[in-house]
Order: C-alpha cells, then structure tokens, then sequence
C-alpha cells in the first residue's frame, strides 16, 4: 500500500512539474519508519515526527512545495494511532502532542490557497487527529479485552483455591491412616520389616500431597476460604447425559486399567470436557454429534473433545474464547498442554494432554 501511494505521489508531483525527489525521499523515509514501527515503536515515531518538522522546514527554506505528500500523511497516521494504541499512557501522549506540534509547523511553513483547493497539509492534520482518536478507541478496547481475560484468571485461580482444600485433604487423610497402622505395627512388631514399608508409605504419601499441593498452588496470587467438591471421573457419565438432553449425541470413552487419578488431575479433566461440551453448545448448535475421548498411557493423559458442527467464523478466532483462558491455566499449573481449533474437515477440537504426576505411574 505505501508503495502505491508513493507512486501516486510521485506521478502527481511530476505532472505538476514540481521537483520530486526531495517529496519522494521523505516519503520514503516515513514509510520505512512505518514498516519498522514493530521494533520500536517509540524510536520508529519520533524518527517519524523528525523527519516530517525537518521537511517542513526545509520545503520553506528552500522555496519548495511546502506541502507533506500523501505518503508522508498517511505514514504519520500509521506511526501516530500506532503508538497511542501500544505505549505507555505518557509516552504515547507526548507522541499525540509531537505530532500536533508538527502538523502545525506543517501548517504554518504551507503557501495559503484557495479554500476551494484546500492543500494537503489540511488532510495531514485532520488524519492525524483521526488517528489519534482510532489509536485511543484501539486502546480501549484492548484494555476491556485484557481486563475481560484477567477476570477469567482470576475466578479460575479462585476455584483452584476452593479445591485446594480437597486435594491436601486426600494427601493427607492417607498419611493420617499409615501413621495409625505404623504404630499398630510398632506395638506388635518392634523389629518387623512392615515397620519399614509403612514409613516409607507415609514419605511417599506425604511427598505426593507436597507435590500436589505445589502444582495447585502454582497458579494462585490471592487467597480464598471457600470450598468445592472435586468432580470425578465416575461424574463425567452424568455430564454427558445431562448435555444430551438438549444437545447433540455424545460418544464417551473413558480409559480403562489405570488406577485412580489425584483429585488435582481429576478436576481439570472434568473442567475440560465442561467447558467444551457448553461451547458446543454456545457455537456449535448445528452439531448432529459429538465425541469425548479420553486415553492414559505411561507418560499421559489425554483428553480430545470434538464436533462435527460446520466451520463457523465465530469459532476461528485465534485468540480464543475466555473459556479457553480458563482450561489453559489449569492445564498447565499441572505441566500440560492445551490446544484449540476447526478440525480439517468439520467440527472443532479441544486437545489437553496432562502429565501423569511420577507416583501414579504403573
């Protein structure tokens, strides 16, 4: 684009019979600094800016022109609502008010004409205070989008909190438990070799609540005293059945010859597949079916959830919904994956994979 623009410019210079390399070059310039906004956007400005006051300047001095082409206008925009977008609320008001300062030498160094032909530095003036005004619009709804997401986290890491209770309660009721034998055995066998295995039970208990706990607490910055039930695999049957009531049939598979996984890991597996089956209620209403498949092998658990709903554009955002938010961050408090996104054909999938914690592995 800024390459078409810079030939517009110079073609209408040229058939003015107006000198054009001087208007061209500083185009050139404040087009590359536009493209190279990404690196630094306060530097890529203010050269931007510089450029622009000197070339106003100097189109004075020198008798020429004295008017920004449209390149150099449309250049500024770009760098301008740019940096009012992205930068830190003083850095990028410095910037806006730079760039009134410029348009106004830009302004005052132009030979007047005719209001009936008004001069390119009118149109440079008001599509910089329309960039400005688009840059802030930007960055207000970039902030609504940042503070919609955090909130998710936030009431994430507070069900996290709540759960956290039952989790170390598991943990620790064992440990309780193998205390209460070791002492039996103790009572009765001062010298037996049960002793030992009961001792090292209670280590093992107590490093896997450790554990636990850690890959729970990871994820948390506030505190909360409320407490959750922890959802088990043996609920997931009941999801499924009450989804199908007013959605599209759903295909369970469940692994089988594995023991119990930790409460943790049993909570996000159920999360998932809840957070899942209600989007594919939300987006997917033209679903005819659905699958849950979850699989466990040495190193892993995996969960894919999938439709056979229609693409929908809706569902293509590479962002992604807040429920995404959600499911990512307790997947990987627990050193998993998550992925999201259309299937080939049709449909869309949610993949997790979780790491089966090391005292769980058979």
């Amino acid at each position: 684009m800024f390459a078409a623009v810079l030939a517009v410019t110079a073609y209408r210079i040229a058939a003015a019979g107006e000198g054009w390399l001087f208007d061209c070059g500083v185009g050139m310039l404040m087009c590359a600094a536009a493209l190279l906004r990404e690196r630094d956007r306060t530097a890529a400005t203010a050269v931007g800016l510089a450029v622009a006051a000197a070339a106003a300047l100097t189109s004075k001095l020198g008798h020429l022109t004295g008017e920004p082409g449209v390149a150099t206008s449309l250049a500024l925009m770009v760098l301008g609502g740019s940096a009012v977008r992205t930068l830190p609320p003083r850095r990028a008001a410095v910037i806006a008010g730079a760039g009134l300062a410029v348009m106004a030498l830009g302004w005052l160094t132009t030979t007047p004409r005719p209001a009936a032909h008004p001069a390119p530095v009118q149109f440079g003036v008001l599509g910089w205070i329309a960039a400005i005004g688009v840059g802030l619009a930007l960055r207000f709804l970039d902030f609504r989008r940042q503070a919609a997401a955090e909130m998710v986290r936030r009431d994430e890491r507070l069900a996290l909190a709540r759960e956290l209770h039952d989790v170390v309660a598991h943990h620790i009721s064992g440990i309780v438990v193998q205390t209460q034998a070791a002492r039996i055995v103790r009572r009765k066998q001062p010298a037996s070799e049960a002793l030992d295995d009961a001792l090292a039970d209670i280590e093992r208990s107590g490093t896997d609540a450790l554990d636990a706990m850690s890959r729970v607490v990871a994820l948390l910055r506030d505190a909360d005293d409320g407490a959750a039930t922890t959802s088990g695999p043996e609920q997931l049957t009941e999801l499924v059945r009450r989804f199908e009531v007013h959605g599209p049939a759903v295909h369970l598979q469940m692994p089988t010859g594995h023991g119990p996984w930790p409460p943790e890991v049993t909570t996000t597996v159920y999360r998932v597949v809840q957070e899942s089956l209600t989007n594919i209620a939300r987006h997917a209403r033209h679903a005819r079916s659905a699958a849950v498949t979850i699989t466990q092998d040495q190193e892993d658990i995996t969960v894919e959830i999938t439709d056979d709903a229609p693409h929908s554009p809706v569902r293509h955002s590479p962002r992604g919904g807040y429920g995404l938010v959600g499911m990512r961050e307790r997947v990987e408090a627990l050193g998993g994956t998550l992925g999201a996104g259309p299937r080939p054909s049709a449909g869309w999938s949610v993949h997790a994979s979780l790491p089966v914690p090391a005292g769980d592995r058979r």
